[in-house]
């Protein structure tokens, strides 16, 4: 039987409300009765059209964030923990872990060790080119064709 299109946007409402991080905690029970569905109705069709479980759901998403937070290397794991909506520290670090494949610091660490910041190249790993048509005084070069 196709699903209606009235419920596909429930559904798509309910995943919007799981991928939110709210202050207080929401249950699942919460979201289906904010979309107007039985619990039990919920989760057996949230799991038929997006292939996991609403639980499931807000975990991978919680921790794609958390991910991406800790890529971005301005939070420590305890303020990414609580930011991404974990109370506990060591459950966080214990599921990214298991998920993941890294701690959470090892994660962030390995990251920070991939991205360039921009400017920070040693002058030696520029062209020359560069370089020195950084250090001319503004102004030095009147037209492109001078360049």
């Amino acid at each position: 039987m196709p699903l209606k299109p009235d419920l596909f946007r429930r559904l798509c409402r309910a995943r919007d409300l799981l991928r939110e991080v709210p202050v207080d905690p929401v249950t699942i029970a919460d979201i289906a009765g904010e979309v107007d569905l039985s619990p039990f109705h919920f989760s057996r069709q949230f799991e038929a059209v997006f292939g996991r479980t609403p639980h499931q759901y807000r975990i991978e998403s919680r921790l794609e964030r958390a991910r991406h937070l800790l890529a971005g290397g301005h939070h420590s794991v305890t303020e990414v923990c609580m930011e991404v909506g974990f109370s506990s520290l060591g459950s966080f670090s214990a599921l990214f872990t298991r998920r993941i494949g890294a701690t959470p610091s090892a994660y962030q660490r390995r990251l920070r060790g991939l991205v360039q910041v921009p400017g920070a190249l040693p002058r030696q790993l520029l062209p020359g080119c560069f370089w020195l048509m950084g250090g001319l005084p503004p102004g030095a070069l009147r037209s492109f064709r001078e360049a």
